[in-house]
């Protein structure tokens, strides 16, 4: 697991003993696959990636990866600067383009997936058990400030964990805890440049307008490291409500061990599953909607929604009379109902195309 720089001072480059602690949990992964862009905190992954592989006597094959989205007419050109530090640095680099026709609308989140899709897949062509990235502490702040605005619960405003796991490959994110400042004045001491991507202060995006509003926050108290010690409390606060909701899912299923089980189908006692605390039923219904709905995974306001039609109902009078569902509704590819006293989930019924 990726370490913590605990320096003192944001803006003093990244010594080779804060380097060490940055990536001392992955030494023993057989490859890894370094993210970068040619922007600084990228460039400033590799460098510091390449110097702690070299001071080991075994450690890790480290392959480069430059993702062109193809949206910019420079990207290619810094692609080649990248692969160009790469090779002085004794590192193999791979570039690879998201190819194809572009979103209209909801381009950066597209350009996303299509970037970690790409590096799970050089991943797998090099064996590679981890993807790195270089995210920072301010893009952190950043995501917690983006995330606050739309109203995100518990796991998003967790913000991004330091490790997850994306398509079967491990993504770290050894910077995560590291200010931009420190990668630049790292780099500065390196001599070593890095390409300034545009796009990172249009306006026409949201979290460049996010980023420039983050020095007004920080002069009212709110500014990166706190973002980011508020993410962490809450992530700690999001694992816990897990393991609440995994004591839920056990409890529930212990009540109904005299109920044959169905295939393909989840059921609750309506009964037990209402005395159980709001945010645990609410993740239990998560949880079921995204395992047997085939529309990708539900938004947690329509789950809200549901939830609360689901009270309105299972404290009606027909509750639980028996036979005839006293509600029956769709989300997200899932076919919710409440008949005789019981929730049941299951795939809903594909939806037939217009014209047919």
């Amino acid at each position: 697991m990726p370490g913590r720089v605990m320096s003192e001072d944001d803006n003093s480059p990244i010594s080779a003993r804060e380097a060490r602690r940055l990536f001392a949990g992955l030494k023993a992964a057989p490859a890894l696959v370094l993210a970068v862009s040619g922007g600084p905190d990228s460039v400033a992954l590799m460098w510091l990636a390449a110097r702690w592989r070299r001071a080991l006597a075994r450690g890790p094959e480290l392959t480069v990866v430059t993702v062109d989205h193809g949206l910019r007419p420079e990207a290619a050109r810094e692609a080649r600067e990248v692969k160009r530090l790469a090779t002085e640095l004794g590192l193999p680099h791979r570039t690879l383009r998201w190819r194809g026709a572009k979103p209209k609308t909801g381009l950066p989140a597209a350009a996303r997936e299509a970037r970690y899709r790409l590096l799970a897949q050089a991943a797998r062509a090099v064996g590679a058990s981890h993807v790195l990235t270089a995210h920072t502490r301010d893009d952190q702040a950043e995501t917690v400030l983006m995330r606050m605005l739309r109203g995100s619960g518990l796991g998003g405003l967790s913000a991004m964990a330091g490790v997850s796991q994306r398509d079967g490959i491990v993504l770290a994110r050894p910077l995560l805890d590291v200010p931009k400042a420190q990668l630049i004045a790292t780099l500065k001491r390196a001599k070593l440049g890095f390409a300034d991507d545009p796009t990172n202060r249009d306006t026409a995006f949201t979290r460049p307008r996010l980023r420039a509003l983050l020095p007004l926050l920080a002069a009212e108290g709110g500014d990166a490291r706190t973002l980011v010690r508020l993410a962490a409390r809450l992530a700690r606060a999001n694992a816990a409500v897990e393991v609440l909701a995994d004591g839920a899912e056990r409890f529930l299923r212990l009540r109904d061990r005299d109920v044959a089980p169905q295939v393909g189908i989840r059921s609750f006692e309506a009964s037990a599953f209402a005395a159980l605390p709001e945010e645990v039923r609410l993740r239990l219904l998560l949880r079921a909607i995204d395992a047997l709905g085939h529309e990708g995974p539900a938004e947690l306001g329509k789950v809200e929604n549901l939830m609360s039609t689901l009270d309105r109902a299972m404290a009606g009078p027909g509750a639980a009379a028996n036979g005839r569902p006293v509600l029956k509704q769709t989300l997200a590819g899932a076919l919710i109902s409440l008949a005789g006293g019981r929730i049941q989930i299951a795939p809903a019924p594909a939806r037939r195309r217009k014209g047919r």
